[in-house]
Order: structure tokens, then C-alpha cells, then sequence
């Protein structure tokens, strides 16, 4: 079946009405090792953002992409998720070609670029050292996304881009990892109904090394959108029990 476009909101609105979701607050503290980076980076680059980096996309997104967390030189610099560097060219550039994106990217949160039926955010809100949490700021950084989530009633579907996104959106919902084990080109249906697929992340390091192609990364959303699209328009799923597991 050919995958249909998400359902779309006003971007002129969707930008700016997220969902009240907590925050963590900009001088955010709960990890002091990504505190302390984010100060060192704020004395060497004050015109930086330099803070947890919010959610970016449509308020009723029926897809929620998770990341790992900002990059020190893209969206800890920006303020935007995925935003100045390589994987967020070849994120927002697979978006486009789906036609989930009004606009164009050019690597700025100023461009105009709104997202159609996606919102973006990641598993830890602050930039790591060497792009690399520790276990501890991941299970803090957590209860964000439990709350983003559990304020998404339109959300049908999560992208993991990588096995932390995986972790931490299964730890988000208080579901078992071994349950729903993280592979490429998975689509898991989750107890609700809703739909869990895995990426390798879309990082500069992983295109390199061929870990991930864009073939590969495209696959991933044109098996995700036309789940989507056998399920039709309707919010509300089939509630299904125990583990599915789908691979392309």
C-alpha cells in the first residue's frame, strides 16, 4: 500500500502550541556532569543556546520521532532539534520527501521550516560530552518524555532513532526492554496499540561507516507511514496483547 501523508494541523499554529508537557527549566541542575558542559559551553559560546533543547513540530503530531540528544555543534548551538548538523540534513530531508514538512530546511530555527503531522524531541533534553549520557542522566532525563508522551493523545506512532531512543521511550511508557528488543527496520506494536519502530540513528558516524544508508533510513519511514495508513484515520487502535515485532 502507498504510504499517506499524516494528518496535517495550521503550521502557522503548530509551532507554538505544544503540549503542556513539563519542561526542564533552562538552567536545568537534575544532572550535574551535562549542567556543568552546558556552562562550559555557554562561557566559550554565549551566543549559543546552551540549554535543554525543546520539542519541535506539530501539537497534534500523530508520529513522535525520539533522538538521543543535542549535538554540542547542532541543536545545543541552535535551540532546535536536529538543527546545524549532518543528521538533522538527512532527517529533515526524509521528512521532506515524505511531505511532512512545510518549507525549507536551511540548518536555522529561523528558516520557516513547520513540521506536518511530526513532532521532534530527544531521550536527554541537554547536550552530552562526546554525545555520549551516562545511564543515570538518561532515567533523569526520562520523566520529559513520560510527560510529552503521555500529553500526545494524538500521537499513533514513535520513530527510535538508535537503542537509547528505544530504551528510554519503553522506559517512558513502564515497559519491559526484553519485551520489545531494539532492531533496525522494527515495527513493534506496543499493549496500546500504538507503534514503536527503530532506526539506527541518523548521526554523521553511521552514514560513514555504512551502518546506515539513506535507503535505509527511507525505508524505515515508508514502512512506518504505510502501518499508518492501513489503520486509516482512527485515533483509537486495536488494543492487542503480548509482543509484535515486524521487520522490513
Amino acid at each position: 500500500m502507498k504510504p499517506q501523508p499524516l494528518a496535517r494541523s495550521d503550521p502557522a499554529s503548530s509551532e507554538t502550541a505544544l503540549p503542556a508537557a513539563p519542561l526542564p527549566s533552562p538552567d536545568c541542575s537534575l544532572c550535574p556532569r551535562l549542567a556543568g558542559f552546558r556552562e562550559n559551553q555557554q562561557a566559550a559560546h554565549p551566543e549559543w543556546f546552551n540549554a535543554p533543547v525543546p520539542p519541535f513540530g506539530d501539537a497534534s503530531a500523530e508520529l513522535l520521532i525520539v533522538g538521543l540528544a543535542p549535538g554540542l555543534r547542532g541543536a545545543n548551538r541552535t535551540g532546535r532539534p536536529f538543527t546545524g548538523d549532518y543528521a538533522g540534513a538527512l532527517l529533515y530531508g526524509t521528512l521532506r520527501k515524505f511531505g511532512l514538512v512545510h518549507g525549507h530546511y536551511d540548518a536555522r530555527p529561523d528558516d520557516g521550516l513547520a513540521l506536518a503531522g511530526v513532532r521532534i524531541t530527544n531521550a536527554v533534553r541537554c547536550v552530552p560530552p562526546q554525545n555520549k549520557p551516562q545511564p543515570r542522566e538518561i532515567a533523569t532525563c526520562r520523566r520529559f518524555l513520560a510527560a510529552e508522551i503521555a500529553a500526545s493523545p494524538s500521537v499513533r506512532a514513535m520513530l527510535a532513532l538508535g537503542a537509547i531512543a528505544h530504551d528510554a521511550v519503553l522506559g517512558a511508557l513502564g515497559l519491559r526492554r526484553t519485551a520489545f528488543r531494539f532492531a533496525h527496520g522494527a515495527v513493534h506494536t506496543l499493549p496500546d496499540g500504538r507503534l514503536l519502530a527503530d532506526s539506527y540513528h541518523c548521526s554523521r558516524l553511521n552514514t560513514n561507516t555504512g551502518k546506515l544508508t539513506v535507503a535505509m533510513f527511507e525505508a524505515v519511514f515508508a514502512a512506518l507511514l504505510a502501518r499508518l495508513a492501513e489503520s486509516g484515520n482512527a485515533r483509537g487502535m486495536r488494543e492487542t496483547h503480548g509482543t509484535t515485532a515486524e521487520t522490513l
